[in-house]
């Protein structure tokens, strides 16, 4: 009889595992893998859930989103809008590399991962960066209207998804920061005199 068997020499149940997208806790993410983590893992964990905004209870998305908001007032207000497309860059490149490796742990496009809506809702502001200052109008619009495109999805973001690994879950996202972004610029475009 080995330690796993009971007195009448059935063995024991397995203990149900704990759902994954209960996990809220940085911590807690060790046990949905059978090895340690490793430093890499653990830092494309922080890029992928945006220094921990992806661990939001509610509405993760949206604290990634907002994570973008602050990363382009910190610049633009700085008066570092000339680096701001640099920006967008990094983070798409290493969003990318973030989240091919975490879905391995969590899977596609994890509620979690949200460094693909960082990157969305800063290409929203790409073309005012640098150039001009948007009001603060025009920074909540431009973050409703990322919002929006990414929960309706238009054509041809809902096929962006279905590409695999990290480069598919930072797709779609760039796709509705690129409506999000004609959007703005055409409403600025038309009412710009009012604000």
């Amino acid at each position: 009889m080995t330690s796993a068997d009971g007195p009448a020499g059935n063995i024991a149940p397995r203990q149900p595992s704990v759902p994954l997208k209960k996990f809220t806790n940085p911590t807690e993410i060790v046990k949905t893998k059978s090895e340690p983590l490793n430093s890499a893992d653990w830092l494309a964990i922080a890029v992928a859930t945006a220094a921990g905004a992806g661990f939001t209870p509610k509405a993760p998305g949206t604290a990634g989103s907002v994570v973008g908001v602050g990363i382009y007032l910190a610049l633009d207000r700085a008066g570092a809008g000339a680096y701001y497309p640099h920006a967008i860059i990094f983070f798409f490149i290493v969003g990318i590399w973030a989240s091919s490796r975490v879905e391995h742990m969590w899977g596609h496009d994890a509620q979690r991962i949200v460094i693909d809506e960082v990157v969305g809702q800063m290409i929203t502001f790409g073309l005012a960066a640098g150039r001009y200052q948007l009001s603060a109008f025009y920074v909540a619009l431009g973050f409703g209207l990322f919002r929006l495109f990414d929960i309706v999805k238009p054509f041809p973001i809902r096929h962006l998804e279905r590409i695999k690994g990290g480069l598919g879950v930072i797709s779609d996202d760039v796709g509705a920061g690129f409506y999000a972004l004609a959007t703005l610029t055409l409403i600025r475009y038309v009412f710009v005199k009012s604000y």
